[in-house]
């Protein structure tokens, strides 16, 4: 590999300290999933304090949809940094410049079908979701016009799957700090100088995410020759896309398995009104800022078990899989005794609801505790994703985020009330968590061995 213009930005995690890799490799993870949360959360304060309650619920509303249409192409990007990091801890740069070709491909060939899809289904999924009058008029706006732009989210995903793939997660921070700063300064923009409300802030998202997308395939054809992107180059290897979506499809059904559940609680919270739903908008954006570093310590973790499986490192493989969880742990125990107190100012941040405020410190007040389990669960099934096993991953999230949140939250809505309902969540966690434990102790992950071979 030495002499090609790439090979000083690819990161070989089969040697070193593991520690090492894993935090090198989830702080540029971090910082850039900081900057995603913030241009988001940029989104939630500029309507929630200068257009309207209902228009904070709508913009809450619209999250879960738009993952749902792009969750066959997120699996798909799960699968290109599997696939391509056991080729390169392998040592064949050869196929991994096949996966960045056929990948593509698929990308250029199926984003349209998917964007008419989405603009086709959004009024019937906001009727499903039971969204109230109030907010349904700019539920659908927003919907619509990001679902018009979804090559931009789509592709950047995939590009940050090529990257991570080869031990590369600084460029990602690189692309979201130009796509945060550009949704930042077009939502004030748009919104406080044009007044535009809440389509001001959807073309802003839409904007800022076709800069990301595009900077990262100047990035890569720049900086990486030996696989440049080439989208209409047409190569499709159809033995190695099976390879691919071997993986990549159990984790795009488990996405839009999770954005149907997400729906499924939005359509319980729906139901107690706009307060509580703009309050429920309000909590999550602070919950997946609290996840952040777990979720990037889970991606480091991928590339890892990914590299170290294609080398045959199965000792590296287990020492960075108890490294990864208990970094995860010792986050979670810190951020719970951050911001469990501080949950209602937190809110408050947002809006001036009062409504809103209490709604959102009670999803916080009720999840906060059971994040230890879910953040075992979540680096674990990042384990197996690394070592190709997917399907069980799926079964594990499928069931804990669907089959047991959905009725757990239902449940207790029911017979205890809305101030009850969010322990649904931990009751999913629990299972998750001790699923996953069992099944990596079982050794049974080890059984796909490496696709390189």
């Amino acid at each position: 590999m030495a002499g090609t213009k790439s090979s000083h930005k690819l990161r070989n995690m089969t040697e070193g300290s593991i520690a090492g890799h894993l935090l090198a490799f989830a702080l540029p993870m971090l910082l850039g999933s900081l900057l995603q949360q913030l241009y988001n959360m940029v989104d939630s304060w500029v309507v929630g304090r200068f257009v309207s309650e209902a228009a904070l619920a709508a913009v809450g509303i619209g999250y879960p949809v738009i993952f749902m249409f792009t969750s066959l192409f997120m699996g798909l990007s799960n699968g290109t940094t599997v696939t391509i990091a056991q080729f390169y801890g392998a040592g064949k740069l050869d196929r991994v410049r096949d996966v960045v070709d056929t990948t593509y491909t698929f990308f250029t060939a199926g984003v349209v079908p998917i964007t008419a899809a989405a603009l086709l289904i959004a009024r019937p999924v906001l009727v499903l979701m039971r969204v109230e009058d109030a907010a349904m008029g700019e539920a659908y706006l927003y919907l619509m016009i990001v679902s018009g732009g979804l090559i931009g989210t789509i592709g950047y995903n995939i590009n940050s799957g090529i990257l991570q793939g080869v031990g590369n997660s600084r460029a990602s921070l690189l692309f979201l700090g130009i796509s945060a700063v550009v949704n930042i300064v077009l939502d004030l923009l748009f919104v406080l100088r044009f007044g535009w409300g809440v389509a001001g802030v959807a073309i802003a998202t839409v904007i800022a995410q076709l800069c990301s997308w595009l900077f990262g395939v100047f990035y890569i054809n720049r900086n990486y020759r030996d696989f440049a992107i080439r989208p209409f180059c047409r190569r499709f290897d159809r033995g190695l896309f099976k390879k691919i979506m071997g993986i990549g499809l159990p984790a795009g059904i488990q996405f839009a398995t999770v954005s149907v559940g997400m729906m499924a609680v939005m359509s319980q919270v729906n139901a107690f009104g706009t307060s509580y739903a703009a309050g429920y908008n309000v909590g999550n954006k602070l919950d997946s800022m609290a996840f952040l570093p777990v979720q990037a310590m889970a991606s480091a973790i991928t590339a890892f078990v990914g590299q170290n499986v294609g080398a045959r490192r199965e000792d590296r493989v287990r020492r960075g899989v108890f490294t990864g969880v208990a970094y995860a742990i010792a986050w979670c125990l810190l951020i719970i005794a951050i911001l469990y107190p501080a949950r209602f100012a937190a809110a408050a941040f947002f809006t001036d609801s009062q409504g809103a405020i209490d709604g959102a410190a009670l999803l916080l007040g009720c999840i906060l505790p059971f994040y230890p389990l879910f953040a075992v669960q979540f680096t674990m099934c990042s384990v197996m994703r690394g070592a190709g096993e997917s399907v069980v991953p799926m079964l594990t999230v499928v069931a804990s985020q669907v089959l047991l949140r959905i009725p757990g939250v239902y449940l207790l809505a029911h017979f205890f009330g809305p101030s009850y309902m969010y322990y649904g969540f931990g009751i999913g966690w629990l299972f998750g968590a001790s699923a996953t434990v069992l099944y990596f102790l079982s050794d049974r992950w080890k059984r796909r061995g490496s696709l390189a071979e």
